[in-house]
C-alpha cells in the first residue's frame, strides 16, 4: 500500500475516486486525466498537512489495539478524549493511522 492511499481512504478521497470513476465510465474524463487528478490530490493533501495545520491536540483513551506494518502504525482507541485549547471532544471509538512523513516525499 502506498502512503498516499491513506488519504484516498478518507471520506473526501473515497468521494473523489468514485466521482472520477463515474466520469471515466461516462466518457467525461480519460483514465489518464483521472490519474493525474488523483496525483494532484495526493500532493495537495501533503502540502496542506505540512503548511496549514498548526493546531496541537492531546488524545487520551484506552488503547484497544495497535499494530505496525509496512512502516505504518495503526491504533484503535476506546473512550478517547480529544483536547485542543479550551475545547474537548469525547469519542467512543477511534482508529488512528500514522506513517513516517519522509515516506510522503518518495
Amino acid at each position: 500500500m502506498s502512503t498516499f492511499e491513506l488519504y484516498r481512504r478518507s471520506t473526501i478521497g473515497t468521494c473523489l475516486t468514485e466521482t472520477l470513476d463515474g466520469m471515466v465510465e461516462n466518457g467525461t474524463l480519460t483514465p489518464e486525466l483521472a490519474i493525474q487528478v488523483l496525483i494532484q490530490f495526493d500532493k495537495s493533501m501533503t502540502e496542506a498537512l505540512e503548511l496549514q495545520v498548526k493546531t496541537k491536540v492531546s488524545i487520551k483513551g484506552h488503547l484497544h489495539t495497535y499494530r505496525f506494518c509496512d512502516s505504518t502504525w495503526t491504533f484503535i482507541l476506546q473512550d478517547a478524549v480529544f483536547k485542543s485549547g479550551d475545547s474537548q471532544e469525547n469519542v467512543s471509538r477511534v482508529k488512528m493511522v500514522a506513517c513516517d512523513s519522509k515516506l510522503l516525499t518518495q
